[in-house]
């Protein structure tokens, strides 16, 4: 699922508890990890996660539904940019636009999510 995909469907909805079903629906369709992705384990998300490359394609995996579709959407934003491309870009501008309400040790996570990819 591509990311203008996952706003278009978030943007369909209104209330945040739909929206969190959403994301963990997202999460649940994550594509499985290939055996040759080179995987790193962020630090700072209170769940494991970890953000995995094959060349500049992005995989997740989570031990959380929703921060697994966290990840996935997250990863989704920066699927196919190189580590320059992913520099420019406001990725917590573009995730806070997207209204998730997520309480703060979530958000902390996704600001360590942000900041390993911001790093590449």
């Amino acid at each position: 699922m591509t990311y203008d995909e996952i706003k278009t469907l978030l943007g369909m909805l209104d209330e945040p508890a739909q929206k969190l079903e959403m994301v963990m629906d997202i999460g649940a369709r994550a594509e499985t990890v290939p055996d040759n992705a080179i995987c790193t384990e962020i630090v700072g998300c209170a769940s494991r996660v970890e953000f995995c490359r094959v060349g500049n394609r992005f995989y997740v995996s989570a031990d959380s539904a929703v921060v697994r579709g966290v990840a996935v959407i997250i990863a989704a934003m920066v699927d196919g940019k190189n580590p320059d491309e992913i520099r420019k870009m406001d990725i917590a501008g573009e995730f806070a636009g997207l209204n998730l309400q997520l309480g703060a040790g979530r958000l902390n996570g996704v600001n360590s999510m942000i900041r390993f990819l911001q790093n590449l």
